[in-house]
């Protein structure tokens, strides 16, 4: 017969893992798509947080002697699931830079969509590119090492070990964004080269052809090139999408290595 009888404590150890996982589920990249339900996200977090649990061992125990003092280790437990995904959805955030830039180049930049995972609009080239990189995360299986990575937060943080440096987290963010207008420029340097050398094109031609209106031209031109040069360069974004989780990886273990 199973024994289904537990203690207090377990309860409550097991609702601060709940929280820390629950609440990076709700900001972490493909997890907190909002055109996910949340019963399904809630479902996500309950179960990881019992495999969770069966594996992990308090380091030392959760130890209050007042109800605001366990909310307060509640409220630790949720910012750190918190701050862990924000580190991983903030990578994300250079696909909307890059498009937004790419678009401004073709002259693409009053066309924008509503984007229905973070009712938003963005541009058409920014969503191309956060599609095509959220299909390549759950194809090379970065999703796993999200979980993994959340996973082993609990070995270097604790529960109710939670210490917020704010030093080492503002190192963190400033790293990130200069890291942010880098990888950025790399996913649309062909665009914003190949428009660059169409725009010394036609301001030789306006010099030798004054007659000629290049306004109107350039504009037809430069949307032709971008969207040429867009198919072309279809093939270079996994090693685009190399880079960016790959600094998805190093924002993650910098934010952790914030909060022990």
């Amino acid at each position: 017969m199973i024994d289904y009888s537990f203690s207090a404590y377990d309860l409550e150890y097991f609702l601060l893992i709940f929280t820390r996982v629950t609440c990076f589920v709700y900001i972490a990249p493909f997890l907190s798509m909002s055109n996910t339900p949340d019963r399904v996200k809630i479902g996500i977090g309950f179960f990881i947080s019992v495999l969770l649990y069966q594996v992990l061992t308090p380091a030392e125990a959760v130890t209050y002697d007042t109800v605001t003092e366990y909310a307060i280790i509640v409220a630790k437990e949720a910012i750190a699931g918190l701050i862990i995904g924000f580190g991983a959805n903030i990578c994300m955030s250079v696909l909307n830079f890059a498009g937004h830039i790419a678009d401004m180049e073709t002259g693409l930049s009053m066309v924008t969509l509503m984007d229905p995972t973070s009712k938003e609009n963005i541009s058409i080239t920014g969503a191309m590119y956060q599609y095509s990189f959220m299909l390549m995360l759950i194809a090379s299986g970065m999703y796993r090492y999200l979980i993994s990575a959340l996973a082993d937060s609990f070995v270097l943080i604790p529960v109710n070990g939670v210490v917020f440096n704010s030093e080492s987290l503002l190192n963190s963010v400033m790293t990130f964004m200069s890291d942010y207008i880098v990888i950025g420029f790399r996913i649309i340097l062909p665009i914003f080269a190949s428009i660059l050398l169409l725009n010394v094109v036609l301001g030789i031609m306006a010099k030798v052809s004054p007659q000629m209106n290049m306004f109107a031209i350039g504009m037809q031109l430069k949307i032709l090139v971008g969207l040429c040069v867009i198919f072309f360069t279809v093939g270079m974004l996994p090693g685009a999408a190399d880079f960016l989780f790959t600094e998805m990886k190093k924002m993650m273990v910098s934010f952790m290595g914030g909060l022990s």
